[in-house]
């Protein structure tokens, strides 16, 4: 399968997340690890995967040889391998990518006069003889040929169509454009494409693609302008990772592709409200694939990074919360769910407003008058301002403290007692006082000390949830830190949360869970549901 005789109305995505992305600093990875993130690739629906630089080392061989086998399968994406211009290089690449489908070598040779001068020690007449022989040798093996010249930005112009046009006459089926060190600006690329388009003999029987590093933090707007001037490849990787500062991040570009699809479909040859997709990719994959990315590297994605990003779709500010929460749009461009979130986040803090205060204690099950709202919000500022991050029990705390507005009817927690270990089934035996005075007891197993406190207390309380989120924190240093649990439980769209600590964590569970309860018996009573408790 050859791109080159595809349409040109869509952008092709080169992921070279598994070779360039993988020379950054500290983020290797073994084969298992590359086989894995070639299987999610696939998913994500990349059209071409750079599976690595076979030459590079046995391990690398291995890679490109189990990605080819195992994902490069008669309905699967190409699969490529870098080489240099030599015939070492080349037949690598080809003996690994002979168990693909769809092989591509990628062969590239530096055409820069620094290059030439300091690095290859060759002059312009070598280096032209050199891209001819050795894109034709590439295409002895397999037809699918890419050729990149490396630092093309910075190559003398009138020299780099002189080498493009011997590497199409040698057989290339992609010629790619790459912007070795992140130098150029987007004019300065849509100007160097359009040369290129303009003095290349047959440039247009080839796929024209792009190559951006992200030195000057220009990559994925010098991706996109070489899309406006005819470019209809880009090479990419997932969360922009690669070299030194990166490339450009395959999931900036196909979201600027996706939710510009209006200002971008004319490039395409498209009517303006054209509906149909710019890339084939599946962008409800693009979160997973991130993550999977960051894992296995161990590169974390800074909490901005465009698109996946922790606060990419979180919001603090009081105007902007506000906005959020009577219309999505206002300061949302794309959905979460777009990308593969669930949903977008309110973050509650010194610059969040009344409104996103009053419905994020709506979510917790707290229903304030106007006079009680506004004690809880002065003081929830006032916290802000001393406090990072503000907690569901900080709300809960404040809301308590402020309107005294406690409610003594509820669950109470008696006793806790749990035995477990390696050679023991985890057991508890609880016991709890309910609203109208009855003690009652329970034992239960579970597959370790806390599921069994659960387990346990719901059979005694007999309200219907669903455990949503489990999590344990240490407030303090040292063996005698308290923890803290924070759960969440689910009763049909409603979501009710409990916090406890304690230096024991297993008891602090107990006491998060039954708090939890507590909000959603209240909930209950509030709307005349029926609740039978104990026998």
């Amino acid at each position: 399968m050859s791109i080159a005789s595809q349409a040109t109305d869509r952008v092709i995505i080169f992921d070279t997340t598994l070779r360039d992305g993988e020379q950054s600093p500290g983020a290797t990875l073994n084969v298992e690890e590359k086989l894995a993130i070639a299987h999610q690739l696939a998913l994500l629906g990349v059209d071409i995967i750079e599976a690595g630089f076979a030459v590079a080392s046995p391990g690398d061989f291995q890679a490109v040889k189990t990605i080819a086998q195992q994902v490069g399968t008669a309905d699967g994406p190409i699969i490529c391998s870098l080489a240099r211009a030599t015939r070492q290089d080349i037949q690598a690449a080809a003996e690994a990518l002979k168990p693909a489908a769809h092989p591509r070598i990628h062969t590239m040779i530096s055409t820069s006069d620094i290059h030439l001068q300091y690095q290859l020690k060759k002059s312009r007449s070598e280096v032209l003889a050199i891209a001819q022989e050795m894109v034709a040798y590439a295409k002895s093996f397999v037809d699918d040929v890419e050729f990149s010249p490396m630092d093309a930005s910075r190559t003398e112009p009138e020299f780099l169509y002189q080498v493009l046009d011997k590497a199409i006459a040698a057989g290339a089926t992609t010629i790619n454009i790459p912007d070795t060190v992140g130098y150029c600006t987007p004019k300065e690329i849509g100007n160097l494409i359009q040369g290129i388009r303009q003095n290349v003999a047959n440039i247009d029987r080839v796929v024209l693609s792009i190559h951006t590093q992200n030195d000057l933090g220009l990559a994925t707007a010098n991706a996109l302008a070489a899309l406006e001037n005819g470019v209809r490849q880009v090479e990419c990787t997932i969360n922009g990772i690669g070299e030194r500062a990166g490339n450009a991040a395959l999931e900036e570009i196909v979201m600027a592709l996706q939710v510009r699809k209006h200002y971008f479909n004319p490039y395409f040859g498209r009517p303006v409200d054209a509906d149909a997709p710019l890339t084939n990719i599946k962008t409800q994959e693009i979160y997973k694939t991130s993550s999977l990315v960051s894992q296995l590297t161990g590169m974390l994605i800074q909490p901005n990074k465009a698109i996946v990003g922790a606060n990419a779709f979180a919001h603090e500010s009081g105007i902007h919360q506000d906005g959020i929460i009577k219309h999505r749009q206002t300061y949302e461009i794309m959905e979460a769910a777009s990308i593969g979130l669930p949903e977008n986040r309110i973050v509650l803090g010194k610059h969040s407003g009344r409104n996103a205060f009053r419905t994020r204690l709506k979510e917790l099950g707290f229903e304030l008058n106007e006079a009680d709202l506004n004690k809880a919000f002065n003081r929830f500022k006032e916290v802000a301002d001393k406090k990072k991050d503000i907690s569901d029990w900080d709300l809960e705390a404040i809301v308590r403290d402020e309107t005294q507005n406690q409610v003594e009817s509820g669950f109470q927690l008696e006793h806790v007692q749990v035995i477990c270990g390696d050679c023991t089934c985890p057991t508890a035996t609880i016991t709890v006082v309910t609203p109208d005075g009855k003690i009652l007891t329970d034992a239960s197993v579970g597959t370790g000390p806390v599921d069994a406190v659960y387990q346990a207390i719901n059979r005694l309380v007999k309200l219907p949830n669903q455990l949503i989120e489990f999590s344990v924190q240490s407030v303090t240093g040292g063996i005698d830190a308290l923890g803290t649990v924070t759960i969440r439980l689910a009763y049909q769209d409603k979501i009710f949360s409990g916090q406890a600590s304690d230096t024991d964590i297993v008891v602090a569970a107990a006491y998060a869970h039954l708090n939890a309860l507590n909000r959603l018996y209240r909930y209950l009573q509030t709307q005349r549901i029926p609740v039978q408790v104990g026998e």
